[in-house]
C-alpha cells in the first residue's frame, strides 16, 4: 500500500530508484568519470583534480594497496585526515581493491584511536603526517601492517607544495615529531602504483564498503557497515530528488564538512561527484577569515553545513564579501537548523536554507525538504524515494498522524548492522526497520518533524557526543567518583556539555581534570562547564537520573 504523503510528494520525484542500477560503487564512480572526464570535480587550496585526474590517481593509488601491501576485499583500511585532495583519491582507491574503510577524526586521542583500529582488525592506516604522533602512540597494539603519510602539499604543484610543507612543519610547527619506522610517503606510493597492474575485484552489493564508527542509538562507539548497496541507494536517492528540479543543478558547490563526517561523505565523494560537481574541499572552516577569502570568488551554487557553521558565517564582519548571485541551494544537516539562523540566512543570500535528516545507520540521508518551497520549512521534510518511515510507540505500535513517537526507517540505505555487535543490531534493526531513537511525528502532508533527537545526546557543531563516553573517561580519573554529563545551549556550537562531579579526592582542580579529558577526548568532546556536586539524583535502584540534571 503506498504510503498517505505520495498525495503530497512532489509529482516530479519518483517514488523508487533502483539500487541494482550498478553492482558496486566502482561502477557508479567509473559512470560518473566516463560521462565528467574532463571536468573539474576537487578543488583544494588552489590546486584542481578533474575527473580524470581523479580515475587515473585512485587507480595508481589502489595498484600499489594491491601489489606492495596486499590490500584485498574485505581488508579494513582507515583513513585520518582532513580535507585535502588526498581524501577523495584514497577513498576511491581502497574502494578499488574491495577493501573497507574507516574514516576517521584525525582530532582523535590515542585512547578513541586505538579502540577503532582494534575493533575494526585494520591492516593499514593513511594519515596526515601532522597526526602521526599519536598513530605511533597506539601501533604497537593494533594488527596494522602498513602505514601511509601524506603530506598536505603531495597534490599541489611545485614549487608552492614544498612552501606549504615547509611552513606546516618548520614555521607553524604543526607537525610533531614522530617515529614509524616502516611508514611509506602517500605521494610515494602513489608513484610506485603507477607502474603497478591494477586488479579487477569482484564486488558484491552486499559487501561492507565503509565502517563508519559512531555511538548508534548508545554510547559505546562501534561500526556501523555500510555496504556498496547502502552507499549507491543513498546516493541515488539524493541524485533522483536533486535532477528533478533542474533549476537548482549544483555545478560548484563548498564543502566545509570533513569528508570523515558521513554527511559530507556521502554528498562530495558520491552525490555531487555523479552528478559532475566541481567541489570546493576546505580544509581548515574553523579558520573563518581565510574560509572566507577562499569561497568569496568562487560564484558557488550549492553549499553544505551545520547550523553553527551558517551562524558564523553569518556574523562574521567579511560576510558581505562573498558573492551569493549563482547559490541555488543550501543544506543543512548534521544538527538541528535553527529558524533563526534560516530566517537570516535567506534574508542575506536569497537562498532558502534547507533542512535534511539522517544518521550513520542510513548512510545517512532520510529526509529531505524540497527545494521549491521557498522558504525554511520548519521540519526535515519528506522521505527520499524508496523510504519507508513510521512512527512507533514504546511498544512498536505505529502512531497516527500528529502523534509523537520514536521514529522508524526502512529503506536500501538501512545498514547492514554494528560490526562485532550481534546484540547491539538486534536492538536497532526490526524487521528490516532502524529505530532511529529519534523523537518525532508526521503530519498530514507527510512532512517529519524532529521533536527530540536521540535523548541523551549532545550534538557539538554537528558532531553527536554520547553522555556515556565522557562519563566512562571521566570516572577513570583516580580522584573522580562519579560524573554525568549534560547537554547545554552554547551560542558558538549548538550545544555544549556540563559535566557535573562528585569528587574521591578533594583536592581534584577544574583545570586537573579538564587537562585529562583533553588528554583523552577529541577537542569537541571536552567539558565547557564543570559542576562539583556532593551526590547526584538516582533512581530507586541506583540508576543516575541524568533528565533531572539537564538545562539546569
Amino acid at each position: 500500500m503506498e504510503p498517505f504523503w505520495t498525495k503530497t510528494y512532489p509529482k516530479n520525484v519518483p517514488r523508487d530508484i533502483d539500487p541494482e542500477q550498478f553492482s558496486n560503487l566502482n561502477e557508479l564512480i567509473d559512470d560518473a568519470i566516463g560521462r565528467y572526464r574532463f571536468k573539474t570535480a576537487y578543488t583544494n587550496m588552489g590546486a584542481k583534480l578533474s575527473y580524470d585526474d581523479v580515475d587515473r590517481l585512485s587507480k595508481s593509488f589502489a595498484a600499489y594497496l594491491q601489489n606492495q601491501h596486499g590490500i584485498k576485499k574485505g581488508d579494513k583500511v582507515a583513513i585520518m585526515m582532513p580535507n585535502l585532495l588526498q581524501y577523495p583519491v584514497s577513498v576511491l582507491g581502497v574502494l578499488r581493491t574491495g577493501a573497507t574503510i574507516l574514516n576517521v577524526n584525525p582530532m582523535y586521542t590515542a585512547r578513541e584511536l586505538r579502540h577503532i583500529l582494534c575493533n575494526s582488525e585494520a591492516r593499514c592506516v593513511i594519515i596526515l603526517e601532522n597526526f602521526a604522533k599519536t598513530l605511533e602512540e597506539v601501533l604497537p597494539d593494533t594488527a596494522v601492517q602498513a602505514v601511509l603519510v601524506a603530506k598536505i602539499g603531495d597534490l599541489i604543484a611545485f614549487p608552492k607544495n614544498y612552501l606549504i610543507n615547509f611552513a606546516v612543519k618548520h614555521i607553524k610547527r604543526i607537525v610533531p615529531a614522530f617515529s614509524i619506522p616502516h611508514a611509506i610517503p602517500w605521494l610515494k606510493a602513489l608513484q610506485s602504483g603507477d607502474r603497478s597492474q591494477l586488479q579487477v575485484v569482484d564486488i558484491k552489493p552486499g559487501d561492507i564498503a565503509f565502517l563508519q564508527y559512531t555511538g548508534g542509538t548508545t554510547g559505546s562507539s562501534k561500526g556501523a557497515m555500510l555496504t556498496h548497496r547502502n552507499i549507491i541507494a543513498n546516493t541515488l536517492q539524493i541524485l533522483t530528488w536533486f535532477t528533478a528540479f533542474p533549476e537548482y543543478k549544483i555545478e560548484r558547490a563548498v564543502c566545509p564538512l570533513p569528508l570523515y563526517h558521513i554527511f559530507a561523505l556521502l554528498a562530495d565523494c558520491f552525490a555531487f561527484f555523479v552528478l559532475g560537481t566541481e567541489s570546493l574541499l576546505i580544509t581548515n572552516p574553523r579558520d573563518m577569515k581565510n574560509f572566507i577569502k577562499t569561497i568569496k570568488d568562487f560564484e558557488f551554487t550549492a553549499i553544505i553545513g551545520v547550523n553553527t557553521l551558517f551562524k558564523h558565517l553569518l556574523h562574521h564582519p567579511d560576510f558581505k564579501k562573498i558573492n551569493f548571485s549563482k547559490l541555488r541551494v543550501s543544506l543543512g544537516g548534521g544538527a538541528a537548523v535553527e529558524k533563526i539562523v534560516a530566517d537570516e540566512w535567506l534574508r542575506a543570500t536569497g537562498c532558502v536554507l534547507m533542512e535534511a535528516y539522517g544518521l550513520t545507520e542510513a548512510s545517512p540521508a532520510v529526509c529531505i525538504n524540497p527545494p521549491v518551497i521557498g522558504r525554511f520549512a520548519g521540519s526535515v521534510g519528506l522521505p527520499l524515494p524508496s523510504t519507508l518511515i513510521s512512527i512507533r510507540d514504546e511498544n512498536a505500535k505505529e502512531l497516527a498522524i500528529d502523534e509523537e513517537g520514536e521514529l522508524w526507517v526502512k529503506g536500501p540505505q538501512v545498514f547492514k548492522g554494528y560490526w562485532k555487535d550481534e546484540a547491539e543490531t538486534k536492538l536497532t534493526l526490526v524487521d528490516g526497520w532502524l529505530k532511529t531513537g529519534d523523537i518525532a511525528k508526521i503530519d498530514a502532508q507527510g512532512f517529519v518533524q524532529i521533536m527530540d533527537r536521540k535523548k541523551d545526546i549532545i550534538i557539538v557543531s554537528g558532531f553527536n557526543v554520547y553522555p556515556n563516553e565522557i562519563e566512562d573517561v571521566v570516572t577513570h580519573h583516580e580522584k573522580v567518583l562519579e560524573a554525568c554529563a549534560v547537554a547545554i545551549p552554547d551560542d558558538k556550537t549548538g550545544e555544549a556539555i556540563k559535566l557535573y562531579v562528585v569528587k574521591k579526592i578533594d583536592d581534584l582542580t577544574e583545570a586537573e581534570l579538564v587537562a585529562y579529558c583533553r588528554k583523552n577526548l577529541v577537542n569537541y568532546k571536552i567539558p565547557k562547564l564543570i559542576e562539583w556536586r556532593k551526590d547526584l539524583p538516582k533512581s530507586n535502584v541506583g540508576k543516575i537520573l541524568r533528565k533531572e540534571l539537564k538545562f539546569r
